[in-house]
């Protein structure tokens, strides 16, 4: 763990103060796994929607190679659904923290692509790896896009990521560096994550944008978080 000394002067120590005061459900778009509650919403109420499971998937997925197939995809009103672990994604633009020396499994692209055409960052942007079309289940089908909003639950924690990636077909459970910081999860590539309990609400029918705008991700997420609990 690296670790600095910041010089304070009196103007950000107050700037400090005053962010240790928001309230538990204040915006925050710093990135960071101390940053406050994203949007208004809380973990709590979008869990207490999705408690039972109306299988839409035609099978389960695994959440690696070697475990058995026990996640289903599931359907709700103007969203779908799973409970699973999460890897950790460190594909997209060569950064600081994800590159071939730090991920044995890199690649320099994503299957969605930021405004001006390049791979996204999984160091800088929180998003998340869908399977990828099978007849297990179809995402596309199911009216989810690149770019489309996701909240990520884990430990009371809300995060708004984006559909960044697609991954293995039968396999279920990843997310991008940042999501995973964010979150307060080890985003080491090679020995992070955490093997269970993370939710994943994929909102239908969206698209954040720019895809590369975390700030895009929280306002649009926040608003369809409160449509999803008024229609469930």
């Amino acid at each position: 763990m690296r670790t600095r000394t910041l010089a304070l002067t009196a103007s950000a120590g107050a700037a400090l103060l005053a962010t240790a005061l928001l309230p538990t459900n204040a915006t925050a778009r710093e990135s960071g796994p101390q940053r406050a509650q994203e949007g208004t919403v809380s973990a709590a109420d979008l869990l207490a929607k999705v408690t039972s499971c109306s299988q839409i998937s035609n099978g389960k997925y695994r959440t690696d190679e070697e475990s058995s197939a026990t996640v289903p995809v599931c359907g709700k009103n103007g969203a779908v659904f799973w409970k699973a672990d999460m890897d950790i994604d460190c594909d997209g633009r060569i950064t600081t923290q994800c590159n071939a020396d730090t991920d044995p499994w890199f690649q320099d692209d994503t299957a969605f692509h930021q405004s001006d055409g390049k791979p996204l960052s999984a160091e800088n942007l929180p998003y998340v790896v869908v399977p990828s079309s099978s007849s297990i289940w179809n995402y596309a089908g199911a009216g989810i896009k690149g770019g489309g909003v996701v909240a990520v639950i884990h430990n009371d924690k809300v995060e708004y990521a984006v559909v960044g990636d697609t991954g293995p077909d039968k396999i279920i459970g990843e997310a991008s560096y940042a999501t995973a910081k964010a979150l307060g999860i080890d985003p080491d590539p090679e020995t992070g994550g955490t093997d269970s309990g993370v939710t994943y609400i994929v909102f239908k029918n969206n698209q954040a944008s720019p895809i590369e705008s975390h700030g895009a991700a929280v306002t649009l997420g926040d608003s369809l978080a409160k449509k999803f609990l008024q229609d469930n």
